[in-house]
């Protein structure tokens, strides 16, 4: 995932990820639409029991989806038969990959077509084994720089992101927010100058419009909650394609 962000970024492209909830009704769809019309990469939720990072809109697709009888075996099963042509990372929990073993883990993501592992309540202190096992399946496993990061841990923790930084907007869950928090730039600043991997920022975003201002530091950005919501209003992968070219025509210039 890295290398096919680096480039695109490098090309002067600014990257858009699209946040999609696994095992929702219509979700495949919705992942291959969200490429078509311009994403750069599909982060899939796997729905869990207890979200500590997903806001309202994230948490009821995942709970409906579990109510419908999405698994993580379910989810995963279905990755490799997506057509996108761009990467896919999935965003979960620690607890699916401390359950089955880091190894075993690893290997299903990597055998399902996975490209890299968001785990959001993973320290980075005791991250170490995990990114290890990953690494050695093929997964690149994602880090989140949050607005209080110290500055002594911000380097260390860019170092050990792989595919590429994730630059938590705000603090709190994710959600559409009207206004764009002033965290969002300065955390994406900070972790610029500390490292030449791709940065995205996520969490807040609300508006196409929002986006271009995040990107004005930032080499991209993650839009989950906006998405999700065009799902839960029915707006099936049909909506999701127009919201993402409307993000994608703002980002590049249009």
């Amino acid at each position: 995932m890295e290398g096919f962000l680096r480039e695109r970024r490098d090309a002067g492209r600014k990257l858009l990820i699209a946040y999609i909830t696994g095992g929702y009704e219509g979700w495949q769809a919705a992942v291959e639409t969200a490429a078509a019309a311009g994403a750069d990469a599909i982060e899939i939720g796997i729905p869990f029991s207890d979200p500590v990072m997903d806001g309202p809109v994230i948490q009821e697709a995942s709970q409906t989806a579990l109510d419908a009888g999405a698994t993580p075996a379910s989810v995963l099963a279905a990755v490799p038969d997506l057509d996108t042509g761009v990467p896919h990372a999935v965003m979960t929990y620690y607890n699916l990959a401390h359950h089955p073993g880091h190894e075993r883990f690893a290997a299903t993501l990597a055998s399902s077509g996975i490209d890299a592992a968001i785990l959001p309540d993973l320290p980075l202190v005791e991250s170490g084994p995990w990114r290890e096992a990953a690494a050695l399946a093929g997964v690149e496993t994602i880090m989140l720089a949050a607005p209080t990061t110290p500055d002594t841990r911000l380097p260390e923790l860019c170092e050990a992101s792989k595919g590429f930084v994730y630059a938590v907007g705000l603090l709190g869950v994710t959600g559409e927010r009207a206004a764009l928090a002033s965290t969002a730039t300065e955390i994406a600043q900070r972790c610029k100058r500390v490292t030449d991997k791709p940065v995205l920022t996520g969490v807040g975003i609300g508006s196409p419009e929002q986006a271009v201002t995040a990107c004005e530091v930032a080499d991209g950005v993650i839009i989950g909650s906006a998405v999700v919501r065009r799902l839960l209003d029915g707006g099936g992968a049909d909506g999701v394609g127009e919201l993402i070219a409307s993000y994608r025509e703002a980002l590049d210039g249009g």
